[in-house]
């Protein structure tokens, strides 16, 4: 099994295969709710075979090397993911996503499975820019950017429309030399 620690609390980041699309579902159902705040996920995965095919569509991205999704476990169980929603190695741009079930907030995860995500892009596939697209009203996704050393760019003004309601979305990124930088700095 190949697992990447997240840190002392036994957190893993692991791939997040067509195979676990009944943990996946599972996952799901549990969040449904509070991961549809932001996100469309719910909306997509409904049952197993929707489960599958997501998967799948992800494990077809990893293999053209267009995008990647990681799971995240703590204490067991799969609470969310980091995604690559889309890789663009010849111009060098990624956009990263995430979510987490509700069991798993405020521990870090998704900070912590993001950096490790953008750093394999900067440094193994040598993405240059890494964008993060985020609802105006998802603070905590917007403080994971900041965290991250991300500068917002701007705003897409009822860019998005999500279940019958239009919203704004903000575009954050970082960039390859910005990142090599602040891990350079935050070196003991």
């Amino acid at each position: 099994m190949l697992a990447i620690s997240l840190g002392e609390d036994g957190a893993e980041l692991r791939p997040l295969e067509p195979w676990r699309a009944e943990e996946f579902l599972a996952h799901i159902d549990r969040g449904r709710e509070f991961i549809g705040q932001h996100n469309g996920l719910p909306d997509v995965v409904t049952d197993l075979e929707s489960s599958r095919a997501f998967l799948r569509a992800y494990a077809e991205k990893t293999a053209a090397d267009t995008g990647r999704i990681l799971g995240i476990w703590h204490d067991g169980g799969l609470v969310g993911a980091v995604i690559l929603r889309t890789m663009d190695t010849a111009q060098g741009v990624a956009e990263a996503g995430c979510w987490l079930e509700p069991s798993a907030v405020g521990k870090g995860l998704v900070t912590r499975a993001v950096r490790v995500l953008i750093d394999w892009a900067v440094e193994e596939r040598g993405i240059h820019r890494v964008e993060w697209v985020v609802s105006s009203g998802n603070e905590p996704s917007i403080n994971v950017a900041r965290r991250l050393g991300m500068t917002k760019e701007g705003v897409l003004r009822e860019s998005h429309l999500y279940r019958g309601r239009r919203h704004d979305e903000e575009i954050w990124s970082v960039l390859a030399p910005h990142w090599r930088a602040a891990k350079e700095t935050a070196k003991p």
